[in-house]
């Protein structure tokens, strides 16, 4: 795509994750003209292997990523771009069924597109806690099922979100009888530390200052306001997700309110937004949202994507063989 030209494609994605990349190989398949837009910053790119993948398990997302977008090469209407898409604006007749877009990319070109899929994800807001974010990925993690079978058996803390989350330290119970829940001063309900202590995980309720690293930069221990440390081979926590969803609010797309926390933006089954052309998948519209979940919901959006572009050329076929009819 040369600079500031202006070429057409049926769908631009936002993203070359998971979702992007599955929804891609979709409309590749039906002979779509499509445009991935891709920063190359994937959420999980801070974890050397990714789990609960079946067929890849225990593999690098990195390299899940490099062989999709390998596969996408065998299919001619495919284009991969590196960069990120700064802002789209809607193109088509507000009173006609056909939409558009002209995209813009921070290197200041443009692209028009019938459909704009953003499949941009999410960034994670960990707590506010000294070291823990130099450890993110490398003994701070978030999903017992991703992370959790590695330190079986192991000492494992975990610590209490914005919400108290009682039950990701009975998920790691599961997997160890050596887990503490830290509260970082949130309350808890009877019932809740009740659980906790009925199944031996010790509840602690003084301030964690920092979590410390060892000389090679390795996990080693909570070290506690009073100077108490608390040795710990694992750290689970509960950041708040933060959907990359910008583009999607310029755009006027609702959003609502999430059960876990957020604002996340209002899809269908399909993953139509409730901007005309304008779709959503992946960890953008979910925080749960898994690398299965996500290739899922690519891959079932990019197939209602195609499916939708159908529609309108038959509308249009329909009104070129009757114009007195249009």
């Amino acid at each position: 795509m040369e600079n500031r030209t202006h070429p057409q494609y049926d769908v631009v994605i936002v993203g070359g994750g998971p979702a992007g990349l599955s929804a891609a190989l979709m409309l590749g398949r039906s002979r779509r003209r499509v445009l991935v837009v891709d920063e190359g910053r994937p959420r999980n790119r801070f974890a050397g292997h990714m789990h609960g993948v079946l067929g890849r398990d225990h593999t690098s997302p990195l390299d899940l990523l490099a062989e999709g977008r390998r596969e996408l090469g065998r299919y001619d209407g495919v284009e991969l771009r590196e960069g990120a898409v700064v802002g789209a604006t809607p193109t088509g007749d507000a009173d006609a069924a056909a939409t558009g877009f002209l995209v813009e990319l921070d290197d200041g070109a443009t692209a028009t597109t019938r459909h704009l899929l953003v499949t941009s994800g999410l960034r994670d807001e960990l707590p506010d806690v000294p070291g823990l974010a130099e450890l993110w990925g490398r003994g701070v993690f978030v999903c017992p099922y991703c992370d959790g079978w590695e330190v079986r058996d192991r000492r494992i803390a975990v610590l209490a979100g914005e919400r108290p989350n009682p039950h990701q330290a009975q998920l790691m119970r599961q997997l160890s009888d050596d887990v503490v829940f830290l509260t970082s001063g949130r309350e808890l309900d009877d019932a809740a530390r009740s659980g906790l202590l009925a199944r031996g995980i010790r509840v602690e309720e003084r301030a964690l200052a920092r979590v410390a690293a060892d000389a090679e930069g390795e996990l080693a221990a909570l070290e506690l306001a009073d100077g108490e440390a608390i040795p710990v081979d694992a750290v689970f926590v509960a950041p708040v997700p933060a959907p990359l969803d910008g583009l999607l609010r310029t755009l006027g797309a609702a959003h609502a309110e999430h059960p876990m926390g957020g604002s996340f933006v209002v899809v269908d089954a399909m993953g139509r937004t409730d901007v005309p052309g304008l779709w959503a998948a992946g960890n953008v519209t979910d925080p749960r949202s898994s690398v299965p979940f996500a290739m899922a919901g690519g891959n079932f959006t990019g197939a209602a994507m195609n499916a939708a572009l159908v529609e309108e050329e038959i509308a249009e076929a329909v009104e070129r063989a009757n114009p007195a009819a249009a």
